[in-house]
């Protein structure tokens, strides 16, 4: 056999009452493009988990919660496997829908958009929300937000904390019970933004968009090691990677789960190797890209790595 070839692919049998680890694990003997990927990537995430000395990041990009994977993130939250989150703010918005009570519900793709409109029903490809959603939020947002210090200033990651103290689910709550910083670099780039720019209209309370880098810059400096779990890109990505930049260190684990192309040359496809290239991550990192719909490479991650780590 030629030096080069590694370990035969062994071909994968199904099997009744088969664990998720069990699957994944199987995938892993087969190898082969993005089910080994995944494999890896369950390993790194599981040392990561497993080694206390890291700080443990997790980004948030895409529409997730709509799609119902915010339950996966609050309850990695509640068991302590997620330090400090970066979040779009879209995210926060449909986290924030949900623990008001109000739904996303299933729809179709192939629907009419016009009649959509008409029924004041919005689409994110085949999850509906109705606009009586957002009514609701908007008089619970504003309430929120009345209860604010008149003439004070705050930051982003203290008004998200704010207002998880004022829900009773979701993942704003979970880290607001946990005491989790909540970033949000670009906040104003949702509902949430929006509706904060209504109330500052007739309120003077001021959002400093800089005020939580001394806290970040601070759990990065004392950071012994950093993991960090990239479901999509975009800022979420960009703002915990780069956040080692001004550190002598890097991430020393790294999974990004994307369904992004690396040959565009957009963030949100950039392989992680590309990223020591910039020193975000160390030479020596654990790290590994897996291709494909977040929706089902999240859930089978964290299933498969609870499952071993429950079984110590």
């Amino acid at each position: 056999m030629n030096k080069q070839c590694g370990k035969p692919v062994t071909q994968i049998h199904l099997k009744p009452k088969m664990t998720v680890g069990e699957l994944v694990g199987a995938m892993g003997k087969a190898g082969a493009y993005n089910g080994g990927a995944l494999y890896r990537a369950a390993g790194i995430y599981e040392a990561m988990l497993r080694d206390k000395k890291t700080t443990k990041f997790f980004g948030l990009a895409g529409a997730m919660v709509p799609a119902g994977m915010g339950g996966i993130v609050s309850d990695l939250i509640t068991r302590g496997h997620i330090d400090v989150l970066v979040s779009t703010g879209a995210n926060l918005t449909h986290d924030i829908v949900e623990a008001i009570g109000c739904r996303h519900y299933h729809g179709s793709a192939s629907c009419s958009d016009v009649e959509l409109r008409h029924d004041e029903i919005n689409r994110i490809y085949d999850v509906f929300l109705p606009n009586e959603a957002f009514e609701h939020f908007e008089t619970f947002i504003q309430d929120v937000f009345s209860k604010l210090e008149p003439e004070s200033k705050i930051s982003i990651s203290a008004l998200l904390r704010h207002i998880g103290k004022s829900t009773k689910s979701g993942i704003l709550h979970a880290a607001a019970k946990k005491e989790i910083p909540v970033y949000c670099p670009a906040v104003q780039d949702s509902m949430v933004g929006l509706q904060y720019w209504l109330f500052s209209q007739t309120n003077n309370v001021t959002i400093d968009a800089f005020a939580d880098m001394p806290l970040l810059m601070d759990l990065c400096f004392s950071a012994k090691k950093a993991g960090a779990l990239l479901v999509g890109g975009g800022v979420p990505k960009n703002f915990i990677l780069q956040s080692m930049l001004m550190t002598p260190h890097g991430f020393n684990y790294a999974v990004q789960l994307t369904g992004d192309r690396p040959d565009l040359g957009g963030l949100s496809g950039a392989t992680l190797d590309e990223a020591r290239s910039w020193g975000k991550i160390t030479e020596e990192a654990q790290a590994v890209t897996v291709y494909g719909d977040a929706t089902i490479t999240l859930p089978l991650l964290v299933a498969a790595v609870m499952e071993r780590m429950h079984h110590d």
